[in-house]
């Protein structure tokens, strides 16, 4: 029996399997990227700041022991249901659809880790931009981390096998019809899964197009998470900030 998921984000990012196949994720780059953007942004002593698609709250627990009022949101109930466990009086987590505005205004908007361009409905994109812009406060700032979509396909590897705590997960990759695809493939306790990442691949001028409909204005474009600047062909981030 395989089972697969219909909706990939919300059913993949909610099995534990996800978490278990990207738990080596940088913890320390993630801190440093924090700590340099909070800096050049200035954001106000115990400022708020909206954490969107939070998953298991890495930076949203880091920017609230830096002093921030953090709020950290995603799709995933086990995600958040995890989270949870970590909040205090300025670090909450709540269930919430990206999609749609939240219930306040912040100080900044944060969109983290290529959490952004999974929906097969593309005007979900649009409103995705539309609901930061909403919840930004006048002096506010939205930052969407996403990959440089030209450097991942020029160094995409086709095919590949990972070994985490006993689960070999086997991952093909490719790019089609605008997106970059991955399926995962993998064997627990005589049970198949299979599932598929598939993320459009934006480019910034995609971003642009989409900003301008949002009536967003874009400030400032990085390469990376040390703040460097954008190359298309060579930085493998996107880092977009505006407002």
């Amino acid at each position: 029996m395989t089972k697969q998921a219909k909706q990939w984000y919300a059913s993949w990012f909610d099995t534990p399997f996800y978490h278990m196949l990207y738990k080596d994720r940088d913890h320390n780059e993630a801190q440093q990227f924090m700590d340099n953007l909070t800096e050049y942004l200035n954001l106000p002593e115990h400022g708020e700041i909206l954490d969107l698609a939070c998953g298991k709250g890495r930076h949203s627990i880091y920017l609230n022991s830096l002093g921030y009022n953090v709020t950290g949101v995603d799709l995933s109930e086990n995600s958040i249901a995890f989270a949870k466990q970590f909040e205090n009086e300025t670090l909450h987590f709540e269930v919430h659809d990206m999609c749609q505005p939240y219930s306040k205004q912040f100080d900044a908007v944060f969109n983290l880790f290529t959490s952004f361009g999974y929906f097969d409905d593309e005007t979900a994109n649009l409103e995705t931009i539309k609901a930061i812009k909403a919840n930004l406060n006048d002096f506010g700032f939205g930052v969407i981390d996403f990959m440089n979509s030209d450097f991942v396909i020029d160094h995409l590897v086709v095919e590949d096998s990972k070994t985490v705590d006993d689960v070999t997960f086997h991952q093909k990759r490719r790019f089609e019809n605008g997106y970059i695809i991955k399926d995962i493939k993998f064997n627990v306790d005589g049970e198949d899964y299979e599932f598929t990442e598939r993320v459009k691949a934006f480019s910034l001028s995609d971003f642009e197009t989409l900003f301008e409909k949002a009536n967003v204005h874009l400030l400032d474009v990085f390469g990376d998470y040390k703040l460097g600047k954008f190359d298309s062909k060579t930085s493998e981030r996107l880092v977009m900030i505006f407002k």
